[in-house]
């Protein structure tokens, strides 16, 4: 696929996650921004998932690669990428948050097609990403695991639990992705507990690491296409981002890590988004 499809596949993913958390009036539209370039990379070009293989069943028989958002309250953004791949119906996105909906504020694996992991916890997602890894290794499944971390998630003491581990069982078919964006509900992450630097912690864990620009498609390809060449040792990617990516008065602004807009702020950044 090439980079003008993929740009047009994230505007509409950002369209949609405005629209989510518009319809709620609640939601995390800040870091779903942020992080939708590397999602649309991943889910149209990386990974080998389609509407076929994401069924409930497939939790069952998992013959694709599979994607877990440890930052689980960006579920608008996942949704979004769900619906852009026809794996959720894009009408459904409008029920975010809503009673009996299945889209609720944290993914549910149990109720949503496409959702290999149910978080919100934060912290937790990248120990279940290393355990997916381990079993492919156990069972000759060769194909790959993805998680999305958060900065400020990386504060959380089970992340370092977890990349020892991976370090330790040699789980070179997992693939971190640390979204970074140097703010969080409270603030900038240096502020609250500084996580930096990032990449020499991995390092120092034994991963490989890869600092890449979390908005250019490229550079995100070679990183995943440098992680699956690499053997030995699972694989961090340092992605730069810029938090409300693509809204010019929620980027780089913490008040929108969970906060939702009114109608003219709706309109404002839905206008944005399609220019």
């Amino acid at each position: 696929m090439n980079n003008e499809e993929l740009k047009l596949h994230a505007r509409n993913i950002r369209k949609n996650i405005i629209r989510q958390v518009s319809s709620a009036k609640s939601g995390h539209p800040g870091g779903s921004l942020g992080a939708a370039d590397i999602l649309t990379l991943l889910f149209f070009e990386v990974m080998d998932i389609t509407p076929e293989n994401a069924t409930r069943e497939s939790i069952e028989n998992p013959d694709r690669d599979r994607f877990v958002l440890s930052k689980g309250h960006t579920s608008p953004l996942l949704y979004a990428v769900l619906a852009e791949k026809g794996i959720i119906p894009e009408e459904e996105l409008l029920t975010f948050r809503q009673v009996n909906s299945r889209l609720q504020g944290h993914p549910n694996m149990n109720l949503v097609p496409g959702v290999d992991m149910s978080t919100g916890s934060l912290g937790q997602g990248l120990a279940a990403a290393d355990g997916m890894a381990i079993a492919n290794k156990l069972s000759g499944n060769d194909h790959r695991i993805y998680c999305l971390v958060g900065d400020g998630e990386s504060e959380e003491g089970e992340i370092w639990e977890a990349a020892m581990a991976a370090a330790h069982y040699k789980s070179d078919n997992l693939c971190a992705i640390i979204d970074v964006n140097g703010l969080q509900i409270d603030g900038a992450t240096k502020d609250v507990i500084g996580p930096e630097p990032l990449d020499k912690k991995f390092e120092a864990f034994g991963w490989h690491v890869i600092n890449v620009d979390g908005h250019d498609f490229d550079a995100l390809r070679a990183a995943f296409a440098e992680a699956a060449n690499t053997k030995g040792q699972p694989t961090a990617l340092i992605a730069h981002t810029i938090k409300g990516k693509g809204v010019s008065f929620m980027e780089n602004q913490a008040a929108w890590h969970g906060t939702a807009p009114n109608a003219e702020q709706t309109e404002l950044a839905l206008k944005e988004l399609e220019g």
